[in-house]
């Protein structure tokens, strides 16, 4: 299998690199056994950054590898120590280069050398419980988590920037012309698709120095797809001129110059986009008799249509002069009316999930659906194998207000509530009014809100479970009374009026209820 060496159009998975832990830490010395929380925060993770690089012609580096990641955060230690920040992976691509999502989607349009543009971007690291202490929670016995860097498909798409574009069917001698102005070398043989990929020449005109590019493969129906028109066209996208290079000395029956310029212009307009650039026509290969005799037939009737023709040789190098000149005084005339391009730096940012509002909370069959940045982001960074970092993101987003919006919309005790992207959300149990406000005193890693063997929560289940049952007119707090029975509950269950809270109905708050 032949390996390519000009590719113009890659997909490529990216990965950013993971935010680094922060680390719980408790400072020790000798006569100090707790001397306050020191644990450092995790470093951000790398991000993938494209860079216009104007050495680099051809995507072909990632035709072989198209799977390419930075590198992670690391993780943060004792002694109020940092984690590194991860790398950022730099990928060099072609002035020119077009990036869309796997749909279509134009992210970005690369245009400018040192243009930038952020395509995935590195997760934060986690804070340690050294910035995670307060006045209220002096020690806390948890860290954030790192946050996942972005990872998604990218297309990158190869539009190259020359100033002059050369369009004609195959075999015209738009390599011959590119080989006689440059120093360009390519492919050239006496049978069509000889060239295969654009070929670009730099060309000097008096002061003035431009690219060139021949567009392979245009042939009737190349807008639609035919020979390779579908895949090159967009090479001439950028071009400041075309030069048409039209076969005077075609021996196939029924073509002619006229007929071969109509039939690219054709092609061309249904493309779309190019109605702006001007022409420039070159009758090539009259060094042959019969291709000067014709172009002396057709030059007076393609002037007349307002262009600039002429009778070219790239053999023997007739009339390349003045067609270089005419080149490069449109490549001038385009230079001055186009703005400078600098280099600009993009940051790729998907869009919010929540909208304007901070967070959005809808109705589903499976619950409550939570989706916005922060209560997504606070997912993410939350160790749920403790219980202590679990009540602090329970207090987070009380005090953002996802549980007073709950109520408002109608939500109950017990209620599924999803929190992120339906892929990957997690599922709580909503339990109402579950905030500290004040550091919990319990043990490192643990909070007592969540502590389902507490008295007080067997006391108020029981209660809630046998509300269905009670009888007409049975308030809660007759319900309350008639559970005052040790049989009520098993051996190794809480009893409800027992000498271990002898004022519990006068505690309860739902006691009084009527009918709730």
């Amino acid at each position: 299998m032949a390996v390519p060496t000009f590719v113009d159009r890659v997909s490529l998975h990216i990965s950013a690199g993971r935010g680094g832990h922060g680390v719980a830490s408790v400072h020790r010395e000798k006569f100090k056994p707790l001397g306050g929380p020191d644990g450092g925060n995790g470093g951000p993770g790398g991000s993938v950054i494209l860079r216009v690089d104007p050495d680099v012609t051809t995507l072909i580096d990632y035709h072989h590898s198209p799977k390419r990641s930075a590198e992670s955060g690391g993780h943060g230690a004792g002694d109020h120590k940092n984690g590194g920040h991860g790398s950022d992976l730099v990928l060099p691509v072609p002035d020119g280069t077009l990036v869309t999502d796997p749909q279509g989607n134009v992210l970005a349009d690369l245009v400018g050398p040192g243009t930038e543009l952020v395509v995935a971007q590195g997760g934060r690291g986690g804070l340690g419980n050294a910035a995670l202490a307060s006045s209220k929670r002096k020690a806390p016995g948890f860290a954030l988590l790192g946050e996942p860097g972005d990872e998604l498909e990218i297309v990158l798409e190869l539009k190259v920037v020359a100033d002059i574009g050369l369009v004609g069917f195959p075999s015209a001698g738009k390599s011959s012309v590119i080989a006689a102005i440059s120093r360009a070398r390519p492919k050239i043989a006496d049978y069509p698709f000889t060239t295969l990929v654009p070929n670009l020449g730099v060309v000097t005109a008096g002061d003035t120095t431009f690219t060139v590019a021949d567009v392979p493969g245009l042939i009737e129906g190349a807008s639609d797809g035919r020979g390779l028109g579908h895949d090159f066209l967009r090479h001439i996208e950028r071009c400041a001129a075309l030069v048409h290079v039209i076969d005077a000395a075609s021996i196939e029956p029924g073509r002619n110059p006229v007929d071969d310029l109509d039939i690219i212009e054709l092609e061309l307009s249904r493309y779309g986009g190019l109605e702006d650039r001007p022409r420039l026509v070159a009758l090539n290969k009259i060094d042959v008799p019969d291709g000067r005799d014709i172009a002396g037939f057709v030059v007076e009737e393609l002037r007349g249509r307002g262009l600039d023709v002429f009778e070219v040789s790239a053999a023997s190098g007739e009339g390349m002069r003045e067609l270089i000149f005419a080149m490069a005084a449109i490549v001038e005339s385009a230079r001055v009316a186009k703005p400078t391009v600098e280099a600009t730096r993009i940051v790729l940012r998907p869009p919010s999930a929540d909208g304007k509002e901070e967070f959005t909370i809808t109705s589903t069959q499976d619950g409550w659906r939570v989706r916005g940045e922060k209560p997504e982001r606070w997912i993410r960074q939350t160790d749920f194998s403790n219980d202590e970092a679990v009540g602090f993101l329970a207090d987070r987003l009380n005090r953002l207000g996802v549980e007073t919006r709950l109520l408002k919309l109608g939500a109950e005790e017990g209620d599924a509530v999803l929190i992120g992207h339906p892929d990957n959300a997690v599922v709580f149990d909503f339990k109402p009014g579950i905030d500290a406000g004040v550091e919990i005193l319990s043990r490192r890693g643990e909070d007592q809100r969540f502590d389902d063997d507490r008295p007080a929560a067997h006391r108020r289940r029981a209660i809630q479970e046998a509300l269905p049952e009670r009888g007409e007119g049975e308030t809660r707090a007759d319900v309350a009374r008639r559970l005052d029975k040790p049989e009520t509950y098993g051996p190794q269950s809480y009893e409800i009026g027992s000498t271990e809270d002898p004022d519990w109905a006068e505690n309860d708050p739902g006691a009084n209820d009527s009918g709730k």
